[in-house]
């Protein structure tokens, strides 16, 4: 089978979509654009720096380049390098794996105050990402709102003393933020009991390994249902470790109604079971959900979606991932999901040798492609200092430096 298919994000779902159409076809001409001039995306700046395990299924996307023979054209700006209408025109089918990268806003009184910041914000500045602000002061006592993973691995980063960190991928930067960031208590809410939390109990259990914590567990409440009564006693589990100084509380069933503070967030007023009640911090923490970057029009594609279920959007154009689904479901379910939507794709394909496909592409004279990346790699992995597995790079500029140098003479 031959046809041309761009798929806009080189993140997990993207990948994943790569190696399963090319699996199924290898004859296909497969493309993957990412604004970002590096692939892998989640991967690299989702996944929590101490989590080399799971970016360890960057090693398999690798195949999809070095084996398969996709391509990768990164640093490409959709709407700005080229359009989404251009790519329908050049491609037999286009596909969205965009992923959601945004914050979604913690909309109550006080919700935009100083010292509110979405865990998104936070992590991409904690991971190196090259369009991050600035790390923030945190205070002695930051309150996360949200209990599910994404606040957990943000829990467990705060918590961990900098000798935890060894073999992480955390720079040297977002390390001295860290060891110098004065935290002396952590306090994560959920609006749910803890049966009914996001969280993987897996995660939860890690934080039994942090060495230098004190944990309370407030509220977790029962249930009947053996499934939630697991979640539940692995919470519980966590009351009463005492391996250091640094508190962290976890509360449930706390629905927040407002961030008070006169020039700064000071502290969450909450609704419980019986009444409201007032926790003071020094900054919040929102973990509460993603949506999109705002550079292509989601909700209108899905909703007029042929198949929004399927990732049908209209003819030729497809999605994936979080950009279909939304914020929810781990690396493991975006694989499945690619799977489903490239036997669709391939159903649907009717191949036209006269669109040009990756033609399109070729006079972007900023697009990077999969050897720049290998020399970033490289540069990155013989970079890494002593008890670390990578220096990335953190800055566009020199990215790019480094995916046009060319290799030195052996």
């Amino acid at each position: 089978m031959s046809g041309k298919i761009a798929i806009v994000g080189a993140g997990p779902s993207g990948c994943f979509l790569a190696q399963a159409l090319l699996k199924a076809a290898p004859g296909l001409e497969v493309d993957l654009i990412d604004r970002l001039p590096v692939p892998y995306g989640l991967v690299r700046y989702g996944v929590a720096a101490d989590h080399q395990g799971t970016k360890a299924v960057s090693r398999q996307f690798a195949r999809v380049f070095e084996r398969q023979g996709a391509q990768f054209f990164g640093n490409v700006t959709l709407g700005a390098d080229v359009t989404l209408e251009t790519l329908r025109a050049a491609y037999d089918a286009v596909v969205l794996a965009a992923g959601l990268s945004q914050d979604r806003p913690l909309a109550i009184p006080g919700g935009d105050l100083p010292g509110v910041h979405g865990a998104g914000t936070l992590t991409r500045a904690l991971y190196d990402h090259p369009d991050a602000c600035a790390l923030p002061d945190l205070g002695p006592r930051p309150l996360i709102v949200g209990n599910g993973n994404v606040a957990i691995d943000l829990l467990r980063l705060l918590a961990k003393t900098p000798e935890e960190m060894t073999g992480s991928d955390l720079g040297a930067g977002p390390g001295e933020w860290l060891a110098g960031s004065g935290i002396e208590e952590i306090t994560i809410t959920g609006r749910s009991p803890a049966a009914q939390a996001k969280f993987d109990t897996v995660m939860i259990k890690e934080l039994a390994k942090l060495a230098g914590v004190s944990i309370r567990v407030i509220g977790a409440g029962a249930s009947d249902d053996p499934v939630e009564q697991k979640k539940i006693e692995a919470v519980q589990a966590l009351d009463g470790i005492a391996t250091g100084p640094r508190r962290i509380t976890f509360r449930f069933g706390l629905t927040p109604l407002a961030v008070e503070g006169e020039t700064s967030a000071e502290a969450v007023r909450f609704a419980t079971d019986q009444d409201e009640e007032v926790l003071s911090c020094s900054s919040v923490l929102t973990a509460i959900g993603f949506g999109p970057a705002g550079d292509l029009p989601r909700d209108a594609l899905l909703a007029d979606a042929r198949d929004a279920e399927a990732g049908a959007l209209a003819p030729g154009l497809y999605a994936t991932g979080w950009f279909r689904r939304g914020p929810r479901g781990t690396i493991p379910e975006n694989r499945a999901d690619a799977q489903a939507l490239a036997a669709r794709i391939l159903d649907d394909l009717k191949s036209d040798p006269d669109k040009p496909g990756r033609a399109i592409l070729a006079d972007l004279a900023e697009a990077v492609d999969y050897t720049g990346w290998t020399r970033i790699d490289a540069h990155e992995t013989e970079a890494a200092p002593e008890g670390r597995c990578r220096a990335k790079i953190a800055t566009r500029a020199e990215m790019l430096r480094r995916a046009r140098q060319e290799e030195r003479p052996k």
